[in-house]
């Protein structure tokens, strides 16, 4: 890797918006995977599922979020819907963690985990990645890449 290519640039991901949409793809992926798993063998999709949920919703909360708030029209009240979410979501997420893969509410709670966060994804997709293409440039959004 030369020092003037980073990470994203070498996926192929030069684009904030763009590495948060593929993500969100690859979180859909992995819901499958863990979904279609026969019960013994869910824990290392489940674990893969919680470490991108980890790492994507970090990089928002690090990254996107503050410069949401301070560059969109209305970012503020933006990003305090998408966190109110990202929290149900964490709650759930921690009570499927602790009570394992092969506890008996584990396929139901996916299911409702899946729900909320394909529409954490949706609104984040319409309310906060639109304005960010809209109202940033392409430098700001490789920055932030």
């Amino acid at each position: 890797m030369s020092q003037a290519q980073t990470v994203p640039e070498l996926m192929g991901e030069n684009d904030v918006v763009d590495l948060l949409l593929r993500q969100h793809a690859l979180i859909r992926d992995l819901f499958d995977e863990v979904e279609r798993a026969a019960e013994g063998e869910r824990d290392e999709p489940f674990r893969r599922l919680v470490r991108l949920l980890a790492v994507h919703e970090t990089a928002e909360e690090e990254v996107v979020h503050p410069y949401a708030r301070r560059k969109i029209d209305g970012g503020e009240g933006v990003v305090e819907d998408r966190l109110a979410e990202e929290n149900e979501a964490k709650r759930l997420l921690t009570r499927m963690e602790k009570a394992g893969t092969t506890d008996p509410a584990f396929p139901a709670n996916l299911a409702t985990l899946r729900e909320a966060v394909t529409a954490h994804a949706r609104a984040e997709e319409r309310y906060e990645f639109v304005k960010l293409r809209a109202e940033t440039t392409a430098a700001e959004r490789r920055a932030m890449a």
